[in-house]
């Protein structure tokens, strides 16, 4: 079981221990994700990069001069990261970056990339930003470097400064860099066909591509997977989602995201089955929630309070910013309503996005406080995405403030957009 999931769970132990009447079953919630970490299969491609960060630990102890070793071990804490929601491996890509850039600043772009990455990585929008203009400032004709800049400004919802750097990469549609950047602006702005056709002809030469690890191969299955889900496309989000697995059979974002697809279909015990595979691998507190809802659905009210509440002590560890979807799983289930909606008055501050305002008003709806959350959800509509999810969220806040004929209309379009989503 990997060194996230073992602290993890052993957090969720101690906190549980000390309330009456959770301490055992956070107990046997460890035992069954213990021992079904056992049976999946570990990844050669994950042994190789563990090898390969104990080779490069071992080349910066002989050698702490080499900033390109720095950089080549900053940037495997940063892959080994993605692949383990390790935040802990985020913090050291992020410190080896920049010593690396201390080491040497000139001619040392890769280190400034890893740097950026972590930081985005790690919802620290503003200093990735820095970072990333810093790129982008010593190499402008990197394609890469630009889409990185694109996609943090689309973070923070810097929309006009977003589309004049991605504006810059339409030439560039079938680079690997840039083509999902891209298509997240197209979603975006309400075209997900597309999106659909940017993502499908950079997952095609990926495939092609040599030296890209399985999971970051993998990754572009799960793009398409997730957005044929949040389009209602039950069937093509299974085949892309089981595409990812064959490439990368215990990766926990497509096992998280097959158990939301299962969830959707009314399948509990297969969302189950998917998602604790998911959770023993990465603690995902989303999918903490998706099981315990399935769990709710079967009537086993004790085994979804154990996962309801495993998810609480995960966000509530978690640094930074909340996660925006274990946010809105807590809204929907009316649980840390405050706590989330202060958070969300904070982040809006400084990351202006609209599902940014998205999340303030549906806590500000939770808060009872829906003549503020009116104009926070026109925010969230402005650039016209088609998310059944926005939709849904405005016609609730129309429905609670009297407005029977906007309400209707919203929750048409959330019902057109996306069938089978359920709020």
């Amino acid at each position: 079981m990997n060194r996230l999931l073992v602290a993890g769970l052993g957090l969720l132990l101690l906190v549980g221990s000390r309330e009456s009447g959770i301490g055992g079953q956070v107990s046997r919630l460890v035992r069954r994700l213990t021992t079904l970490d056992s049976q999946l299969p570990t990844s050669d491609s994950r042994l190789t990069r563990d090898l390969d960060i104990s080779f490069y630990q071992r080349r910066v102890g002989r050698d702490p001069r080499s900033a390109r070793d720095f950089t080549q071990l900053a940037a495997l804490y940063l892959q080994r990261a993605r692949e383990t929601a390790d935040n802990g491996d985020l913090v050291k890509a992020e410190a080896v970056a920049k010593h690396s850039l201390e080491l040497r600043t000139a001619r040392n772009a890769a280190a400034l990339g890893v740097l950026a990455s972590s930081l985005l990585a790690q919802h620290r929008f503003t200093d990735a930003l820095g970072a990333a203009e810093r790129l982008v400032a010593m190499d402008s004709a990197s394609v890469s470097a630009r889409g990185l800049l694109g996609e943090i400004q689309l973070e923070l919802g810097r929309y006009l400064e977003a589309g004049r750097t991605l504006g810059s990469l339409h030439l560039y549609k079938e680079d690997l860099s840039a083509a999902p950047r891209l298509a997240r602006w197209a979603e975006l702005h309400g075209r997900p066909e597309e999106a659909r056709q940017l993502l499908r002809a950079a997952r095609d030469k990926a495939l092609t591509s040599h030296g890209l690890p399985p999971e970051q191969l993998a990754w572009f299955d799960l793009r398409l997977g997730d957005l044929a889900l949040r389009n209602g496309h039950l069937s093509e989000a299974e085949h892309e989602l089981r595409a990812g697995l064959r490439i990368a059979p215990a990766d926990y974002r497509l096992l998280g995201q097959l158990s939301k697809l299962e969830l959707v279909r009314h399948r509990w015990a297969q969302a189950i089955d998917y998602g604790e595979r998911a959770i023993a691998q990465a603690l995902d507190p989303s999918t903490l929630g998706v099981v315990g809802d399935a769990y709710a659905a079967l009537g086993n009210s004790s085994r979804a309070d154990e996962y309801y509440h495993a998810m609480e002590v995960a966000v509530s560890r978690q640094p930074g910013p909340f996660h925006r979807a274990w946010s809105l799983f807590l809204l929907d289930h009316r649980r840390d309503v405050s706590q989330i909606l202060a958070k969300a008055e904070q982040e809006i501050q400084t990351r202006r996005d609209i599902y940014g305002y998205d999340l303030l008003a549906w806590a500000l709806h939770a808060a009872g406080r829906d003549a503020e959350a009116e104009p926070a959800i026109q925010r969230a509509l402005a650039l016209g995405t088609r998310d059944a999810m926005l939709f849904y969220h405005a016609g609730m806040i129309h429905h609670s403030l009297g407005h029977e004929a906007q309400a209707r209309q919203y929750l048409e379009l959330a019902r057109e957009t996306n069938p089978h989503w359920r709020p």
